[in-house]
């Protein structure tokens, strides 16, 4: 059997080559230490991967009793045809966890059999711990396939916060995202309950991506997601307040998941209203300042 001949179908018609895969998974696991006082240490306890993915060390910025920060490296820095990442990260009763990325992640042209890539982030949130994931935006290139997965498990009283920034093409080279196809899936539960299921499919040839009443042309969108706030409609009321007074973004509430959705066509604008949202939300939401991470200064 050949490697072409050993192709299978997802749900969502995406084909991916199950010989010439390029996996890489990685599994995180934090814990809250009671090693100083006035407060626990996150520590990472847990850290195994396969393939070209994993992490160097922990950092405390915020000072050795604050949120452990840890980077996600995948040296390749972008997917192509065949490639499949996992990543799995867990944070125990009391801990507080931030996951964040060196650079901005790459989906590369499909090969010329289609054939698909897979991201899939699975993140998982004992009581009373807090977990944000933010990594940096995701450039997809014309003629990308792909499926991208994000399943966030919450217990009771567990707080997160993240999001997802997606540039579609690149106008500024005058390579427009014309070609292709993404798939976009997020599930967020509570004790096993769902709060937030969302799947979105991107195809330049759809009428939905031109049409004013879907992407409307857009080649870039964000999301991002809080969950834990005391009073959601008081932040709201900050982030309208606060941040750029303009029609690309909107934020609302719903099942005690906040979510603040950018549409626009500047990757810069998209991630500086997400990061300025995070400002505005982690002392809302962690009871601490947001610390920006320095390899984003980088």
């Amino acid at each position: 059997m050949t490697a072409y001949q050993a192709i299978d179908r997802h749900a969502s018609g995406h084909r991916f080559d199950t010989e010439r895969r390029w996996a890489a998974a990685l599994e995180l696991g934090f814990e809250a230490r009671a090693e100083s006082e006035p407060a626990p240490v996150t520590r990472l306890v847990r850290r195994r991967h396969h393939g070209p993915l994993r992490v160097q060390r922990p950092f405390y910025p915020e000072g050795k009793t604050g949120c452990c920060h840890v980077y996600l490296l995948h040296p390749p820095g972008g997917l192509v045809s065949g490639d499949e990442l996992r990543i799995e990260a867990s944070v125990a009763e009391g801990g507080h966890a931030l996951l964040t990325t060196p650079a901005a992640a790459k989906l590369y042209k499909a090969d010329s059999h289609g054939v698909a890539w897979g991201q899939h982030t699975r993140l998982q949130v004992a009581k009373d711990a807090i977990l944000e994931y933010l990594p940096q935006e995701t450039i997809a290139f014309d003629g990308s396939r792909g499926l991208q997965t994000t399943t966030i498990e919450l217990e009771t009283d567990a707080r997160t916060l993240g999001w997802e920034v997606l540039a579609l093409g690149r106008p500024a080279s005058d390579l427009p995202f014309a070609t292709g196809e993404l798939e976009q899936r997020f599930h967020l539960s509570l004790d096993d309950q769902p709060l937030w299921l969302e799947r979105q499919l991107l195809d330049p040839k759809h009428r939905r991506f031109t049409g004013p009443w879907g992407q409307g042309c857009a080649t870039v969108q964000a999301t991002l997601w809080a969950v834990g706030l005391d009073d959601e409609a008081g932040a709201i009321e900050v982030l309208r307040a606060q941040l750029p007074d303009h029609n690309r973004w909107a934020v609302t509430r719903r099942r005690g998941v906040l979510l603040l959705r950018y549409l626009g066509t500047e990757r810069n604008e998209a991630w500086a209203l997400c990061e300025q949202a995070w400002h505005l939300l982690r002392p809302m939401l962690a009871g601490v300042p947001a610390h920006t991470p320095r390899i984003w200064m980088t």
